[in-house]
């Protein structure tokens, strides 16, 4: 081999492994593939997240008990994404539930998706709902929120509806639902 050719060799080599490694963001290695119980690839869910730094997860969710209930991810002592988890007999209207002036449910400027499921996405959330019947109730609704993003930044909004096409559905087969 002339030292030229070696000399390239080195370089693909190099570059391949920067090509390699530079592919996974660093900051998603924080980020858990499953999230209050559903498996989520971490690139839907870091762009959601201001921070991943010393993540944990906090849940009061036991699916078997179908209580309403909190799930969160806190970077630090600071939440970066809560989700909330809640059986209902009824449908509920998922615009109250965004606009109500309760904190439990509520997103900015909340708008209809085109989604299978009835979605509402938010410049700091999302709610989704679908039937599924258990003997907790009829209805299963997730809320998720994003509390460190500013209320008035809709640029979150497309990842918002990335994250809730994936995560709610996937979600709602973890649920044993009866249709």
């Amino acid at each position: 081999m002339t030292q030229k050719f070696r000399t390239v060799l080195v370089g693909v080599a190099v570059l391949a492994q920067c090509l390699l490694t530079s592919c996974v963001r660093s900051d998603d290695k924080a980020v858990p593939p499953k999230i209050c119980g559903t498996d989520v690839a971490p690139e839907l869910t870091r762009p959601l997240m201001t921070s991943t730094k010393d993540l944990r997860e906090f849940s009061r969710v036991d699916r078997s008990s179908g209580v309403s209930a909190p799930c969160m991810l806190q970077s630090g002592s600071d939440a970066v994404l809560g989700l909330r988890f809640s059986w209902d007999e009824d449908a509920t209207d998922l615009m109250y539930l965004a606009t109500d002036t309760g904190t439990v449910s509520r997103v900015t400027d909340p708008r209809p998706a085109s989604f299978p499921y009835k979605t509402v996405i938010g410049n700091d959330g999302g709610i989704s709902q679908a039937p599924c019947k258990t003997k907790h109730g009829n209805y299963f609704t997730l809320t998720l929120q994003l509390p460190q993003i500013d209320l008035t930044d809709q640029s979150h909004r497309k990842d918002i509806e990335k994250f809730m096409r994936v995560y709610f559905p996937a979600t709602v087969k973890t649920l044993s639902c009866a249709r």
